[in-house]
């Protein structure tokens, strides 16, 4: 790399950050300085059209800067190859007949379908990046967020591209306890040839739900060679959890550097502008006409989860086309009664809870739920079981679930040890208090 080139990238790196960076700059394979314009090669016409969009003024101010020139941008698509390590040999895989790909995946999931926010603008970006270059952009993606904000959706938006645009490519989206199943089921039969060929022979591997490999020893395990030998061929991973990987319970450190090897993304829950762009598509693609009060109504109530969202728009769909009637506000009231009452009553959510008394005693999520006991770790835990028992409608048994699977006797435990502590501890009571304000005020 010349001395012009390796500056642009340097101070190109600064000016945008380490994440933007590596999604977007890293993938650039060669730059050409000729004369009044500056070359740039990128691996396919999606970066080109992002980068013209999103970083050309950037890219054209910096390369000025360095050329002591004015320098125009153009972007060219090249010929992206990877070379394999001179050691390695090539796989079977490399070499297989073109067969169908092993996906089970919804055709309804696509990027057309995903209404695009500030909560999840990031997040689609990078993915949509993997999708048009996957085992390129970069390696692995891990996307992490609430139940039903659409890792889901994305994960598999990007399968269904990588096999529209990549014929030959053999695509696996599962879930981890698929994965756990296959696994256990190769060791009782014998068979861990064939799951390791089910697993090590694919261009891209998704797993959903990656958080549920926490405490399953031999299944990580297997996990990491898995994940080794496919990110040493250049393979694309995609992962997605309900957190981040720092804060996945009991799972071995080896496994959480590698899921941070690449780019990791979290999801919001959307915005009102979201959600009220979210209902209008459903209502789009539907062909029902919604009014604007019901749809305001909806998005003002169900804001945390966007599965929810769409599944109140579809109640009052299916409710218009069933019945031929005209649908009013008093009608989508009654008929999302008991969907809004149960949005509203778990509003405050025990992961809420969990990551306010995290923050505030300065221990990591994972500990919430982890089998470690020094007084440290174990009195918050308690502290949030306590509020979570007081803050939330869950059960006993729910709580522990919450918890890192603790019975309903170890909840109740430390339910019964903090009331009896708040009686004669005026600092203890204060302190719950303000905690419990302070959840409250970011649930609103």
């Amino acid at each position: 790399m010349d001395t012009l080139t390796a500056d642009l990238f340097s101070q190109l790196r600064e000016r945008l950050g380490e994440s933007n960076y590596q999604t977007w700059i890293s993938t650039i394979k060669s730059v050409r300085w000729e004369d009044d314009r500056l070359n740039i090669e990128v691996p396919n016409k999606f970066f080109s059209d992002w980068l013209q969009e999103h970083y050309r003024e950037i890219i054209e101010e910096t390369g000025s800067a360095i050329a002591g020139r004015r320098v125009s941008v153009t972007f060219t698509i090249g010929h992206y190859t990877i070379a394999l390590p001179e050691e390695e040999a090539i796989p079977p895989a490399a070499r297989r007949p073109v067969r169908q790909p092993i996906s089970n995946l919804n055709p309804k999931y696509t990027f057309d379908r995903f209404v695009v926010g500030a909560s999840n603008q990031f997040a689609n970006a990078a993915t949509m990046a993997v999708a048009h270059a996957p085992g390129r952009a970069y390696n692995p993606l891990f996307l992490y967020g609430g139940v039903g904000l659409g890792k889901t959706h994305l994960m598999q938006a990007a399968a269904n591209t990588i096999l529209q645009e990549e014929k030959k490519f053999q695509v696996l989206y599962l879930s981890s306890e698929s994965f756990t199943n296959d696994f256990i089921n190769s060791i009782a039969n014998r068979t861990t040839e064939k799951f390791r060929r089910k697993y090590r022979e694919v261009d891209v591997l998704m797993i959903d739900d990656i958080h549920f490999l926490g405490g399953q020893v031999k299944t990580q395990e297997a996990f990491f060679h898995t994940f080794n030998h496919l990110f040493d061929l250049h393979k694309q991973i995609i992962l997605c959890s309900d957190r981040p990987p720092q804060d996945i319970p009991d799972i071995e450190e080896r496994l959480i550097s590698r899921f941070e090897w690449g780019l990791v993304v979290d999801i919001q829950p959307p915005d009102r502008e979201t959600r009220i762009a979210i209902l209008r598509k459903e209502a789009e693609y539907s062909g029902v006409t919604i009014p604007d009060e019901i749809i305001l109504y909806i998005a003002d109530r169900i804001k945390s989860n966007i599965r929810k969202l769409e599944g109140a728009m579809i109640q009052v769909i299916s409710y218009s086309s069933l019945t031929g009637t005209e649908l009013t506000l008093k009608t989508a009231e009654l008929i999302l009664a008991g969907i809004v009452e149960d949005e509203m009553e778990k509003i405050i959510s025990i992961d809420q809870i969990q990551r306010k008394l995290s923050d505030y005693y300065d221990i990591r999520m994972a500990d919430m739920k982890s089998s470690r006991r020094p007084r440290a770790i174990a009195y918050p835990r308690q502290l949030a079981m306590y509020l979570a028992r007081n803050m939330t409608k869950r059960s006993l048994n729910e709580i522990g679930e919450a918890f890192g699977g603790r019975d309903h006797t170890t909840v109740l435990h430390a339910c019964q040890k903090i009331e009896n502590q708040i009686i004669i501890d005026k600092h203890l009571h204060n302190t719950l208090s303000y905690l419990e304000k302070e959840i409250r005020q970011a649930a609103m």
